[in-house]
């Protein structure tokens, strides 16, 4: 299994070799035009839909890093029912349950903080009622958890850059 996961993993980065993030031309107004409020709202949309698009490429890309390091995976995007919170990956490394968040930003010169710095103490208690819940739903017997993040920097022209924090954060379960 380890040989097909290195190898599609090869295959997604190379596919990301360019970066996650399709550059769309940006539209606007034109010749000193003024842009209405449905072009705003159209723009808005679109940035939308491309930071949704990032997203998803960036968890694929995750998954198939963390695959090829030998974590094997029970669920992907685990929301339980009637309550709020997602949990992008859970997995096993090892004998440990690891609840996996993935954040990817596109790095540009005015943004210059780490994905990793946006998991904020709300967040984290969410992830851990979230995971709690999970660990309810399917009757885990008692194993060792942690909470692993994946930070992805995404530079437009160059392969994503990924970090993973194993035991990123310890809260109260």
């Amino acid at each position: 299994m380890a040989i097909f996961s290195g190898a599609v993993f090869q295959a997604v980065r190379w596919r990301a070799r360019r970066g996650l993030r399709d550059e769309v031309a940006s539209f606007g107004a034109g010749d000193g035009e003024v842009a209405t409020a449905l072009q705003d709202e159209a723009v808005a949309l679109r940035d939308k839909e491309t930071s949704r698009r990032t997203g998803i490429r960036g968890e694929t890309y995750a998954y198939w890093y963390l695959r090829r390091l030998g974590y094997v995976f029970v669920a992907r995007n685990y929301m339980p029912r009637r309550v709020k919170g997602e949990i992008d990956m859970i997995g096993y490394d090892g004998e440990t349950l690891a609840f996996v968040e993935v954040r990817t930003r596109t790095v540009r010169k005015e943004f210059t903080a780490l994905p990793e710095l946006s998991i904020t103490r709300e967040k984290q208690e969410l992830l851990a009622r979230t995971a709690k819940l999970f660990l309810m739903e399917r009757r885990v017997a008692v194993c060792p958890c942690r909470f692993d993040v994946v930070a992805i920097d995404n530079e437009v022209g160059r392969p994503p850059v990924v970090r993973l924090h194993k035991d990123a954060f310890s809260p109260q379960m």
